[in-house]
């Protein structure tokens, strides 16, 4: 039962299209499925570990990482910006090239840190728990607690990567080279929101 709670939340969390979100689409329709699901499983990977934090309780940890959250959400916009730019300005040639050659290590590395860049998400974590009545307990409750988180989100990428290739497959005149201007748009305006408001 509180590995299915888990699932739920992880879900929850990671539904939301913000700026992983928006690269995560982005890197299916350029690279592919397996590109963005593992982007994906990156961003999966960090909203376990700050369940992790949440779930057992690692006060010190949590207290360090929100202490922190100036300088970690500092460097997260900064390569948002980075990353706005380089997809707005790439070519779907390109993109073509680089399928073939996909850096599956680096797109988990990207997200798992865009995403770890935010802190505050231990607090929604912590209120969630709360939320469903979650109370620290022991060990293994906690493990499938955060591992529930882990599944769920991932399921999440999972069903976005397929769902957004199966678009691409069945719309006619569909423009990767639009959805690149616009992917890094959004994510242009994502990075400027998180520099302004650190």
């Amino acid at each position: 039962m509180i590995l299915f709670k888990g699932l739920i939340l992880g879900f929850l969390i990671a539904a939301p299209v913000g700026p992983i979100g928006v690269l995560c689409i982005q890197r299916t329709l350029s690279k592919g499925r397996v590109s963005g699901f593992v982007s994906g499983l990156g961003a999966a990977t960090a909203d376990a570990f700050y369940g992790a934090v949440a779930a057992f309780g690692l006060v010190v940890i949590s207290n360090v990482l929100i202490e922190q959250q100036f300088i970690l959400r500092l460097c997260g916009g900064i390569f948002l910006l980075y990353t706005g730019l380089k997809i707005f300005y790439s070519k779907p040639r390109e993109n073509s090239r680089i399928e073939s050659n996909t850096n599956l290590i680096s797109d988990y590395i990207s997200t798992f840190f865009l995403t770890i860049t935010n802190p505050i998400t231990i607090i929604s974590f912590t209120a969630l728990f709360t939320g469903i009545g979650f109370m620290r307990g022991n060990f293994t409750t906690s493990g499938f607690l955060v591992v529930g988180v882990f599944l769920g989100s991932a399921l999440w990428w999972l069903i976005l990567s397929f769902g957004i290739k199966w678009i691409q497959f069945n719309v006619k005149n569909f423009s990767l080279e639009l959805i690149n201007k616009i992917s890094g748009t959004v994510i242009l305006i994502f990075a400027l929101v998180v520099l302004v408001n650190r």
